[in-house]
């Protein structure tokens, strides 16, 4: 990712930097320091020049003189802001006193390096500065992820279940795991979609970068391209600071659009071309802003109707839906509902500290049974509701029906074995993986049917 890289990397190694300098020599010395150690290095010698670089692609770091002819650094650098610039700078200048210091930082610098200097002093400002701008954004999204989860609700990066439903869902995500096409995941509500897009992005090559979850439904129409892109320093009322957007503190990562059909028109128009030319334009700004990301987007309702209806555009729908993958519900899980209560009961007792429940056989049978037609969030607050009150009200759950005929073990058996055959096309060793039994197991049953 941009703007620091991971921790433990150099954050040098994953930065692009812009070299703003008249002087010929000042730009070759700092481009052949930095050439080698940096993802990307460009130079300009005038302001002017550096807009154009700046209209074209975004930058970690800028390594700004502030004497040039035309117009001092200081100058243009407070109208690159004013217009929505939010890279970090680093000023370069043998001419330091109070008043240009406090100029700088009006003007949005980081960091001060006095002429003359060696390799080392400016390689130690772009780490520092590099370094600052990643926690400053592992910060910012810590806490908005505060915000968003509640107590004891951790967020999930791996499907729970061995169920054939649940496998087939894991072995698709991780096929595209490290392709980068848009994947749409659909399914009800509760079915787990947002810890599948964070299973796709644990198993990707983006799994050291950020994973933001954005809840399109919660964000006011009116607010959601400002959410989502940012905007420039007075871009509306009471904006009076310039600020980042979800889209690009999530650089490098993974985006996760959830009811990707609550977006407004106008964010719909704004992320068609992100997905295509992976471009943003903060709001009330002239600059695009390119960035590098995976996006992941849900819907818990079929998009087409909303296509058909206006609500969704075309082009959008068929560029999301590329890739298209269906969350099982809760009830075509199978017993996966028991190992999903078993984890919420020790996730809920040890972060509420209340005291664990056992799982009764007529309390599993009821959890089975039961159609749990909010799914996976209505068996968490069963669980939970039950650890607080101390029992499990089976009484609320689906009674036994007395005309329902039993099916023999062996048929359920013979008929899951043979579906997991189906699914991986006569594969025993893969069938056996995904009923979570041996290879040994799955010869004998079919030598036993005569197959």
């Amino acid at each position: 990712m941009g703007a620091g890289g991971t921790p433990g990397q150099d954050p040098l190694a994953s930065a692009s930097v812009l070299v703003v300098d008249d002087e010929p020599g000042m730009r070759h010395f700092l481009v052949k320091t930095l050439e080698p150690l940096c993802r990307r290095v460009d130079e300009a010698a005038t302001a002017e020049g550096a807009s154009v670089l700046l209209r074209q692609r975004q930058y970690d770091v800028m390594v700004l003189d502030n004497m040039m002819p035309g117009q001092r650094g200081l100058d243009w650098l407070a109208e690159q802001r004013f217009r929505g610039g939010f890279g970090d700078t680093i000023m370069i200048t043998a001419y330091a006193d109070l008043e240009t210091a406090i100029e700088a930082v009006r003007a949005g610098v980081s960091d001060f390096v006095l002429k003359p200097f060696r390799s080392n002093q400016i390689l130690t400002a772009l780490r520092r500065c590099l370094e600052i701008a990643r926690l400053r954004r592992e910060n910012r999204l810590l806490l908005r992820e505060l915000e968003t989860v509640g107590l004891g609700k951790r967020r999930r990066t791996e499907l729970v279940g061995a169920s054939a439903a649940v496998s087939e869902v894991r072995t698709l995500l991780e096929r595209v795991a490290n392709v980068p096409t848009p994947v749409l995941l659909t399914g009800p509500c509760g079915s787990g979609k947002e810890v599948a897009a964070r299973h796709l992005h644990a198993r990707s090559a983006r799994a050291s970068g950020p994973f933001v979850a954005i809840q399109c439904g919660s964000i006011p129409n009116e607010m959601i391209e400002v959410e989502l892109f940012g905007h420039s320093a007075g871009a509306f009322p009471g904006a009076k600071d310039a600020r980042e957007g979800l889209l690009a503190s999530a650089a490098g990562g993974t985006v996760f659009l959830d009811e990707v059909a609550e977006l407004s028109p106008g964010a719909q128009n704004a992320l068609l071309r992100v997905l295509e030319d992976g471009v943003i334009r903060p709001v009330g700004t002239e600059r695009d802003q390119q960035l590098d990301l995976r996006f992941v987007l849900s819907s818990s309702r079929p998009l087409l109707p909303a296509v058909e209806s206006g609500a969704f555009r075309e082009d959008l729908y068929f560029r999301t839906t590329v890739v298209e993958i269906a969350m099982p519900s809760l009830r075509e899980r199978g017993t996966d509902i028991l190992e999903l209560a078993e984890l919420f009961l020790s996730e809920i007792s040890a972060a509420h500290s209340l005291p664990k429940l056992d799982l009764s056989p007529a309390l599993r049978s009821a959890l089975l049974r039961h159609d749990w037609p909010g799914n996976i969030r209505e068996l968490r607050n069963f669980i939970e509701r039950s650890l607080i009150f101390g029992h499990f009200p089976i009484e609320t759950l689906s009674a036994p029906s007395s005309d329902a005929p039993i099916t023999p073990l062996e048929d359920l058996e013979r008929r899951e074995i043979l579906r997991a055959l189906d699914l991986t096309g006569g594969n025993r060793s893969e069938a056996a993986r995904l009923l979570g039994v041996s290879r040994k197991t799955i010869d004998r049953k079919c030598a036993a049917w005569g197959f």
